[in-house]
């Protein structure tokens, strides 16, 4: 029997210093990722570092509702 809520689940990573900089005109965009995350293991919000090709630096990319 199949369960009724899944375990792993696909979340959206944005980039945090993009969205505080909306008012730059240099960035062009904001920054996301899809990835996967165990609802069990991490409950809370995830935040990664990862590269950012409008900022051309890594920075943390959090948790975004869909």
């Amino acid at each position: 029997m199949a369960k009724g809520k899944d375990i792993r689940i696909t979340v959206s990573l944005e980039c945090t210093t993009c969205v505080r900089k909306v008012v730059n005109k240099a960035s062009k965009g904001i920054s996301r990722y899809m990835t996967q995350k165990n609802r069990h293991n991490t409950p809370n919000r995830l935040e990664l570092r990862k590269f950012c090709p409008y900022c051309y630096k890594h920075t943390i990319h959090g948790e975004i509702t869909k």
